[in-house]
C-alpha cells in the first residue's frame, strides 16, 4: 500500500474493469493507501506467470488484488489477507463475482495456510520492515521457482541501500536472501520494489 496511492489514479483511463471497481470502493470509503498504478502494472504482468496460486498480504480495498486477478490465467486461485475486518468485508464485496478470489480477515500469517504460492506479494505484513514483524519464510510459503514481491521502497542510489541514513536491513534481507535470486526494480523516481525468485535447489 502506498500513501495517496488511490489519488495516483486520478485521470487514468483504460484500467482493467476489476481495478476500476476496487478503486471505486477505495474512493467511496475514503481509503487512500491503494497500490500505485506503477506497482499494479507490475503485479498484473507477474500474475500471468502463476500456474496455481497467488497470495497477498494487505488487501486494503482490493486495488492490488484486482490487478493480480486481472492478470492471472484461468484456474489460478488468489488469496489475500487483510487485518482490518471492515476493509476485508468491503474488499470481499468487490470480488463477490470472482470465485477464484478469497479475501481473508486476520493477521498476515493466515496466508501461510494457503501456500505454497507461485507469486506472493508482501504488502501488509511479512516484509520485515517494522519492529516485531518477522519476514515471511519464503522457503515455506513460496513454491520452488516462485516469485516474491516486496514493495514500497525508495529507490536505492548506492550500496548498501539506506533507510534514514542507516543500512536498510529489511531490503537487504530480501536482496541477499540465500534462497532467492532478487533484484530491486525502479518503478518511478520515488518508488521501487524488490522482486525475488526462489531457487529450485
Amino acid at each position: 500500500m502506498a500513501a495517496y496511492g488511490t489519488d495516483a489514479y486520478t485521470g487514468m483511463d483504460a484500467l482493467p474493469p476489476l481495478v476500476q471497481q476496487a478503486l471505486t470502493a477505495a474512493r467511496t470509503h475514503r481509503f487512500p493507501y491503494s497500490c500505485r498504478p506503477e506497482q499494479g502494472r507490475l503485479l498484473h504482468a507477474l500474475a500471468g506467470g502463476a500456474e496455481a496460486r497467488i497470495g497477498e498480504t494487505g488487501t486494503g480495498l482490493g486495488v492490488g488484488l484486482a490487478w493480480l486477478a486481472s492478470g492471472a490465467g484461468p484456474g489460478v486461485r488468489l488469496y489475500s489477507v487483510e487485518r482490518d475486518p471492515e476493509r476485508a468485508r468491503l474488499a470481499a464485496e468487490v470480488f463477490a463475482g470472482r470465485p477464484e478470489v478469497t479475501v481473508l480477515n486476520g493477521d498476515w500469517r493466515r496466508i501461510e495456510e494457503y501456500g505454497p504460492f507461485d507469486l506472493l506479494v508482501l504488502d501488509g505484513g511479512g516484509q520485515g520492515k517494522v519492529p516485531g514483524d518477522a519476514p515471511a519464510d519464503v522457503e515455506r510459503v513460496l513454491a520452488p521457482g516462485g516469485t516474491v514481491v516486496v514493495d514500497d521502497f525508495t529507490p536505492a542510489t548506492g550500496w548498501p541501500p539506506l533507510h534514514e541514513g542507516a543500512p536498510d536491513l529489511a531490503r537487504l534481507h530480501w536482496l541477499e536472501h540465500p534462497a532467492l535470486r532478487a533484484t530491486e526494480l525502479r518503478l518511478a523516481p520515488d518508488l521501487s520494489t524488490v522482486v525475488g525468485t526462489r531457487l529450485l535447489v
